[in-house]
């Protein structure tokens, strides 16, 4: 539900209709639909530091094998970059991503509900390499978005538009290490049970 509130927010402080698509600056103005957007960014802040627990439990279930390079970078670098944007950027460009990234963690956490939820609801979860795919999507779309800024100037820091280029390169490309790993993996051991 949270999650749902969030892309509420986004939308209604500026990316459904005052927003510009193309390039769009952070608003410091005490303007009240400014402030609401500097709010949901302290939110979201907040939100990816629980998010950094996951690693935390993985280490006390010694659960080791779960720690990866993806999920270290991940839940350490992402608080980081949301405390600077809380800090300095709270609305404008870079909140497109948060708004995106918020629909696929929707997605994501019902895949995790379903499969929580026992055995009987394994074929239900026939679309976990859609899940993957979809985040592939989800760093394609930032990386286009934030390169905009590069080409359009409204006043939205060059820098932080190329920080988040070269941070969706990096998710993509361990995304997509991912996706090889996991995915072809899996294909090849079906082959092998064809042939056998």
């Amino acid at each position: 539900m949270t999650l749902l509130y969030f892309i509420f927010q986004h939308l209604m402080s500026g990316w459904l209709l005052d927003y510009s698509y193309k390039c769009q600056p952070v608003d410091y103005s005490r303007n009240p639909t400014a402030m609401r957007m500097a709010n949901l960014c302290w939110w979201y802040y907040i939100s990816k530091l629980t998010e950094f627990m996951d690693t935390l439990f993985f280490v006390l279930r010694k659960k080791d094998n779960q720690i990866t390079l993806l999920h270290l970078y991940h839940h350490s670098l992402t608080p980081i970059e949301t405390w600077v944007c809380v800090k300095f950027l709270a609305g404008g460009h870079g909140t497109f991503s948060n708004l995106v990234n918020n629909l696929v963690h929707i997605i994501m956490y019902t895949y995790y509900m379903l499969s929580a939820m026992g055995p009987q609801y394994q074929k239900y979860l026939w679309w976990k390499q859609h899940l993957t795919t979809l985040q592939l999507a989800q760093f394609t779309i930032v990386f286009f978005h934030s390169a905009q800024v590069l080409f359009f100037d409204c006043g939205y820091p060059k820098l932080i538009a190329a920080f988040l280029l070269v941070h969706s390169i990096i998710f993509f490309a361990l995304f997509f290490d991912f996706y090889q790993k996991a995915y072809n993996k899996e294909k090849e051991k079906k082959k092998l049970q064809k042939l056998q």
